[in-house]
């Protein structure tokens, strides 16, 4: 109606808005933008929790070298301890078993404390890609049409 008013012509207010391709193309920009950031923020949280996880394998490591090296004293110092029970020799194997069990208990902690780490955070990404996932699927659900 707004065009047999003006003689054929559209009103200068249907003329500024942009059209539906217009619309659509720039929905489809922003969604890619979105989840190229949101692919960007996974990244980082990968990233910042690979440093994480090196840092417990550092404590298990860590552990794992100072316990075997520890069971290895006890075991040499059982080796020489059995043989001689008598407490004229006891200070060449009670020495073994001393620096032994020191290490055995300091790769312990040093063990517990890496598990201790590890279970205080997850290594994966979660919040970032809970929220690329919730993204893609509010992206990608159809809206209802109105009736």
């Amino acid at each position: 109606m707004a065009e047999l008013e003006t003689g054929g012509r559209m009103s200068a207010d249907a003329q500024d808005q942009p059209s539906l391709s217009t619309l659509v193309s720039g929905i489809v920009t922003d969604t890619q933008t979105l989840i190229k950031h949101q692919i960007d923020m996974v990244r980082a949280e990968f990233k910042e929790d690979m440093r994480h996880t090196k840092d417990v394998a550092r404590f298990m490591g860590l552990g794992a070298v100072l316990a075997s090296v520890g069971g290895l004293f006890l075991l040499t110092a059982l080796a020489l301890g059995l043989p001689r029970l008598f407490p004229e020799t006891l200070d060449a194997w009670s020495g073994f078993a001393i620096v032994g069990g020191v290490l055995t208990v300091g790769g312990l902690v040093a063990i517990v404390a890496g598990q201790r780490v590890l279970a205080r955070y997850n290594p994966l990404p979660d919040k970032s890609f809970n929220a690329l996932q919730e993204n893609l699927t509010w992206n990608t659900t159809p809206t209802p049409s109105p009736s």
